[in-house]
Order: C-alpha cells, then structure tokens, then sequence
C-alpha cells in the first residue's frame, strides 16, 4: 500500500525535480552559440586590406544579432577591421584564407 508523501519529502522532491530540469536545460543550452552583442559590429567596412597584414578574417552570417554578413579581420597588429563581404578584393581575401587553412 502506498503511503503519503509528508511536506518535506513533497518539498525535497519538487527542489529534485527542479534541479534536474535547470542541468538538462544547462546542458541543451551548451552547445548553442552565445551572441555576446544583439547589434551589428560593422557600422563601417573597407572595400579591402592588403593580404599580408591580415592575421585572420572571422565571418558572421546574417542572424538575430545583425541582418547582414559581417567580415572582421584580424591584422597582425592585432586591430580589427570591418570588411565589405560584396567587396571584390574581399571576396578573393575569403577565398584566400579559406584555401590557405585547407592546406595546412
């Protein structure tokens, strides 16, 4: 026959349950990507930078946190920069940093 939980074994079951809800939350929420910033980065682009001062380029595609491409390049100095993605000499930096970390 089953007894009647008392109060505090209702209690200690709703806080268990509640501890295992946040840690399967915790746990589906790791690997999703953090948006650290709701807003674009890039309110101004160059149309290109010579390849050699580019250490990396990182792009981010249109999302809730922007509705638009954005390419960062990292110099070698360590200063970002914002780059037109519609930009030509862009476009051939991309393929060029893209090429160059296939062949490593």
């Amino acid at each position: 026959m089953a007894r009647a939980a008392t109060p505090a074994t209702a209690r200690l079951l709703r806080a268990a349950l509640l501890f295992l809800l946040l840690v399967a939350a915790g746990r589906r929420a790791a690997g999703a990507p953090v948006v650290t910033e709701l807003r674009c980065r890039c309110l101004q682009t160059l149309q290109g930078i010579h390849f050699k001062n580019i250490q990396s380029v990182k792009v981010t595609p249109p999302g809730p946190h922007c509705g638009q491409t954005e390419v960062v390049a990292t110099l070698k100095t360590g200063q970002e920069v914002c780059l037109n993605p519609e930009a030509p000499m862009v476009k051939k930096i991309i393929n060029k940093m893209l090429n160059k970390g296939s062949t490593n």
